[in-house]
């Protein structure tokens, strides 16, 4: 022990036993709490990490937080295209690489901005340039008001307003974060209605959150526009509006049932941008959570829309579609299996594709001799099955999964078999 610690504790002792002298009684004293059996635990520290500046008190900041999150996956891939032959696929990726901040201030408005920094294009069927660790895009950024902490008295347990550049939600999958996602990757039905669409790209936006009790509402009006070559920052408004309304409600503590609709408004026809290849969409949607197991299942009905919304022939009409995902703990918070089925269907020959991860990836430059049909069809089936391993909870895991699938084409079938492994973390 060094002489400079010392010293002090000998201070401190030699105080502690002057005290009974000098009181006359002797003071009782409750033992010491006992000393956290980890008090370096980086898991807690991952899953809390604290703010770097919070105030409730001030009036101008209140709060202001980092935050960020890193995918990395890797994939194998077998198939046998519409022609009956052979390919396979080996792909490894930076899914996703975002840092960002968060914040609150002027006790009624809060902040968010997030950037991507990893361009992977390692799995496009184009010529790829590798992966690039910069900056790539704007993810999220946008500014919210506190509606119901403004009104003060009011029936409103939550009401938010936002606006800027912000996840467009349509469906149960998209609903929840890529953090918090049970399969590697979202079903080919909600990449039809949500991730498809837009590729990573978010739609500037005004949006207004709710709740009541046990409902919980949203509404939303977005720009069609596509300002930029990549679409990397905020639209103008100065072609067609999306519309999207959702409800949910809280059944119970175990069963919540919802519905989205969205509506494009955009005429392709006229000169106008259309960030969305179909004309509307519907979503029914449930989680049933018993804590041992649960199921979430989602039914999305819609129309491709036609020359409006930039659809050529064999791509029109209407498209549905069904998503049953169980999943049930095999080690408490540890261990989870996870199985999904997925059927997707289209009145025309092209009216459904299939995900660019990995079905139809290194099929569809036209150069390789495989021939998926650019992954279009008009009967889809996919299942899957995995497991995900909770090292920290949601804020680190392992999930790997095997995926097959099936595609009905009007030039005829193909099919692909994937076998996943995707690491995840975030803070």
């Amino acid at each position: 022990m060094q002489t400079a610690t010392k010293l002090p504790i000998a201070l401190g002792l030699a105080l502690g036993l002057q005290i009974p002298a000098f009181a006359g009684e002797p003071i009782p004293v409750e033992p010491a709490a006992p000393a956290p059996s980890n008090p370096g635990n980086w898991c807690e520290w991952l899953q809390g990490v604290p703010p770097i500046y919070k105030n409730p008190e001030n009036p101008y900041i209140q709060e202001l937080k980092l935050e960020g999150r890193l995918q990395f996956q890797m994939a194998h891939l077998e198939g046998e295209d519409v022609n009956g032959s052979d390919y396979s696929s080996d792909f490894n990726e930076f899914r996703r690489f975002r840092l960002g901040a968060k914040g609150k201030f002027l006790q009624y408005f809060g902040a968010k901005y997030q950037v991507d920094l990893v361009d992977d294009t390692r799995v496009d069927a184009e010529p790829n340039d590798g992966v690039n660790f910069d900056y790539a895009q704007i993810d999220e950024a946008y500014l919210s008001f506190d509606l119901a902490k403004a009104i003060g008295d009011s029936p409103f347990d939550k009401l938010e307003l936002k606006y800027g550049r912000q996840k467009f939600v349509l469906g149960i999958e998209a609903l929840e974060s890529s953090n918090k996602l049970l399969t590697v990757e979202r079903s080919a039905l909600s990449n039809k209605v949500y991730g498809g669409n837009f590729g990573s790209n978010r739609p500037t936006g005004l949006t207004v959150d709710g709740e009541i009790g046990s409902w919980i509402f949203s509404g939303s009006l977005y720009s069609s526009t596509v300002d930029g070559a990549d679409n990397q920052g905020f639209s103008g408004w100065q072609d067609g509006i999306i519309y999207l309304a959702s409800v949910d409600y809280r059944v119970n503590k175990q069963l919540i049932v919802g519905t989205d609709y969205v509506y494009n408004g955009a005429n392709v026809t006229d000169g106008e941008d259309s960030i969305m290849n179909y004309a509307w969409a519907n979503s029914i949607n449930g989680q049933y959570d018993a804590g041992k197991w649960g199921v979430i299942g989602d039914f999305i009905y819609g129309d491709n829309g036609g020359a409006r919304v930039g659809n050529g022939a064999g791509r029109q009409d209407n498209f549905w579609g069904v998503m049953v995902m169980p999943y049930c703990w095999i080690i408490d918070e540890k261990l989870q299996w996870v199985g999904q089925y997925e059927h997707g269907s289209a009145s025309d020959a092209d009216g459904f594709r299939i995900n660019s991860r990995y079905g139809r990836a290194r099929g569809t430059d036209g150069t390789s001799g495989i021939d998926v049909n650019s992954g279009r069809g008009d009967n889809h089936n996919s299942f899957y099955t995995g497991l995900n391993y909770y090292l920290c909870g949601q804020n680190l895991k392992i999930q790997g999964g095997i995926e097959y699938q099936t595609m009905d084409t009007p030039v005829g079938d193909f099919d692909t078999l994937t076998y996943l492994l995707a690491f995840r973390t975030y803070f």
